[in-house]
């Protein structure tokens, strides 16, 4: 049986054809400070990305949140389309998470100038991370959270006690642990290789995490915002 169906043809979901990066130095636009933020399920992402919003006034912006928020706008041309590949566990065509990212990006910078942000949750595949820094900004490296499939396992069980989430099951984590490995693993490879990962043992407790994550911020040249 064939998969969902897009057309590619639609105006909205044509990459842009930019030279430049959106917001990359030497366009119409200042640049953008985008980190993405990377783990398997359960590593403890959304813990630490609300801290980092906290203490470094970054805009936190979930691509799985922007999927699900456009799934049910009324009215939305994808919304369908949206629902049909997360029922069937398959990833939404890359032009859709990357229109739906840029347009956040933009509606932030225009309603309160803030240039920051944390995407989480994406890149899921290769041709994301290659397309989205192509069209929209290179990303200043990429926060990866660490952690054996056996502690994630355990940590969605527990959480599935009192979540109501239908994907916190024994069934559903393991797929999404095999999925993370396939297909999220090489992205963060290759920004390794490139020297843009920063790798944090997610193991520890969330108090422990972030006191790494803020040294290794300050290692970049991020620092606290002043209170």
């Amino acid at each position: 049986m064939s998969g969902p169906t897009v057309n590619l043809d639609n105006p909205a979901l044509v990459a842009p054809k930019r030279l430049k990066p959106l917001f990359a130095p030497g366009t119409d636009k200042d640049q953008a400070l985008v980190i993405f933020v990377l783990g398997g399920p359960g590593a403890g992402k959304g813990t630490q990305c609300a801290n980092l919003v906290r203490d470094y006034g970054f805009k936190h912006l979930s691509a799985g949140d922007l999927l699900r928020e456009e799934q049910q706008r009324p009215g939305s041309e994808f919304g369908e389309m949206i629902k049909t590949y997360i029922k069937e566990g398959k990833i939404v065509p890359m032009e859709v998470t990357i229109q739906l990212l840029e347009n956040a990006m933009k509606a932030t910078i225009e309603e309160n100038g803030n240039r920051k942000f944390l995407i989480d949750g994406f890149p899921r595949k290769m041709d994301q991370a290659i397309k989205f820094e192509e069209v929209v900004v290179p990303s200043k490296f990429t926060l990866f959270f660490d952690c054996p499939e056996e502690t994630m396992r355990a940590r969605l069980l527990n959480r599935g006690l009192t979540s109501g989430r239908s994907d916190d099951n024994e069934e559903s984590i393991k797929k999404r642990f095999v999925t993370f490995v396939e297909t999220s693993m090489p992205v963060v490879n290759m920004f390794n290789n490139e020297g843009r990962v920063i790798k944090v043992d997610a193991t520890k407790t969330p108090e422990e995490v972030y006191e790494v994550v803020v040294k290794e911020f300050a290692s970049k040249g991020l620092e606290f915002m002043q209170k």
